[in-house]
């Protein structure tokens, strides 16, 4: 059956809502040769159609095959665009959360070209959060707007010495507790050196 293929793409990003599942580079392809294979008999049909009639003529056999193989076309190129957009969109929305690294199992879903988006994305989104201000804005740190200014939070691992904004050096130690300023740890907490404690 015409764009089945491009169909189980489709439902594949469906079952793995918010997760990328491995590229599906062979079903990619799949697809691609079945565009290929309706385009080139689409032209064959078309050519048919225009010789016997010197126009496209609605009465000749062959015009409902042909309407049928250009509606199979344009199945599998939107559905092969929805499923290469949604993975952009999942992507986009994982330098948000991770930041300018993804996670090793993450990245090991993704092709060459989708590496190269997100680290074209991440540089381009660098970049305007360093012209923003004198020394920049980190625009990643509050996905959320904060209920209070200042949080709890508890040491999961021994950081060493760590210096507030306001020059003030704290000693983080594993299981040690901090009622800090909550711009001051949103880093941290992301990346596991702090648990915000509730």
């Amino acid at each position: 059956m015409f764009a089945e293929k491009a169909c189980n793409l489709i439902k594949e990003l469906s079952r793995n809502e918010g997760v990328l599942p491995p590229y599906n580079m062979d079903l990619v392809k799949e697809v691609c040769t079945e565009i290929k294979l309706l385009d080139e008999q689409n032209k064959s049909d078309g050519a048919a159609v225009a010789n016997e009639s010197g126009i496209a003529n609605y009465s000749n056999e062959l015009y409902p095959t042909l309407r049928v193989g250009v509606a199979a076309v344009k199945r599998n190129v939107r559905c092969l665009m929805a499923y290469h957009y949604n993975r952009l969109r999942t992507l986009r929305t994982m330098r948000w959360e991770f930041g300018s690294v993804l996670p090793p199992d993450v990245k090991a879903n993704l092709n060459s070209n989708e590496i190269e988006w997100f680290s074209k994305y991440s540089r381009s989104l660098t970049k305007y959060m360093m012209s923003l201000g004198d020394e920049g804005l980190n625009l990643g740190v509050n996905l959320r707007p904060p209920k209070s200014l200042y949080i709890e939070v508890r040491c999961l691992v021994d950081y060493g010495k760590y210096e507030l904004s306001d020059g003030t050096v704290l000693l983080l130690k594993k299981d040690s507790r901090h009622f800090l300023p909550r711009s001051e740890c949103e880093e941290l907490i992301t990346q596991g050196v702090f648990q915000h404690i509730v």
